[in-house]
This record gives structure tokens, sequence and C-alpha cells, in this order.
């Protein structure tokens, strides 16, 4: 049996107000575009949730309901800035076969690296822009058996593969 999983960091953020706490800080304008984006590419590339976990930042709850998936997120402070050891944690209690997990740099960039047997040829992977999306499959029985190097690098995009310049 295999799982996927589909790790994207959040969409590009507002830095506009400098009173706004980091928790609270919202997409911008093109941030906005990129979730779109990045929902319309995961339909019609077949890689659709049947769980989402997230952090509970404002810019990564912006950057789910941007992707416009039907699948209900967990929101868990847990993934707010976590390491890539933390959200190997909490992807180890992961239910679905297929996870999405929205957070944030570098712990996503870290997690992503660690996870991947064999990176994908992408100038960008490395650096993990933001709306960076990894989908990876795993060939185990449950997520409480996923390991690093573990993953098979299925898709690999950044919005900027996706949006006009």
């Amino acid at each position: 049996m295999t799982r996927t999983l589909i790790l994207t960091r959040h969409a590009k953020s507002s830095w506009d107000s400098p009173v706004t706490d980091d928790h609270d800080r919202p997409l911008n304008e093109r941030g906005i575009k990129s979730a779109k984006a990045l929902g319309d590419w995961m339909r019609s590339s077949g890689w659709l949730p049947d769980q989402v976990i997230s952090s509970t930042s404002k810019r990564t709850r912006e950057t789910f309901a941007g992707l416009g998936l039907t699948t209900k997120a967990e929101f868990t402070d847990t993934l707010y800035h976590a390491t890539h050891n933390q959200m190997l944690r909490v992807l180890s209690q992961a239910t679905g076969k297929t996870v999405l997990m929205l957070g944030h740099n570098p712990g996503i960039a870290d997690f992503a690296e660690e996870l991947t047997a064999t990176p994908p040829d992408h100038p960008r992977f490395h650096d993990y822009p933001t709306g960076a999306t990894l989908v990876l499959q795993f060939d185990i029985q449950s997520w409480d058996r996923v390991s690093w190097g573990g993953g098979t690098v299925l898709d690999f995009i950044v919005p900027r593969d996706l949006l006009p310049q």
C-alpha cells in the first residue's frame, strides 16, 4: 500500500502592516492568485487530499481557502514555524491516504529535503519559496512508518511555474 504527501508552503504573505503580529499576517494579492493557481493545478493533476493538516497562521488558513479544496482542514499550532522533526511527528499521526500539510519555512524546506530519496530537478526546490508544493509517495501501510529519505518525488511546482509573468 502507498501513502501520498502533498507538502505546501503558504502562499506569499503581506508585510504592509508593521504592527501585524507574524501569526496574523494575511496573504498579499500575489499570494491569493498563487493559492488559486495551486488549487487548480492540484485538481488538474489529481493531487486531491483526503486529509489536510495546517498551521493555524492566517496566511496558511488563507492559502488553504484559496486552494478551493473540498476536504476539511485540521489546524494545529504545532505546525506554526515547526521544525522538520515536529512536522514528522504530526505526519506520523495522520490517518489519510493522501495528506496535504501546509506550513512555513525553514521547517517545511528541511522536512521536504529530509523526506525525499532523490530531490526533484527544479532550481527552486532547496529554497522552497512561498507556495512551493512537493508531492511524495511512500510505500508504507500507515504514516507512523514514514522515514527520512523514504519518499519518491511524484511532482514539484512553484506558483511562478503556473502564473503568467
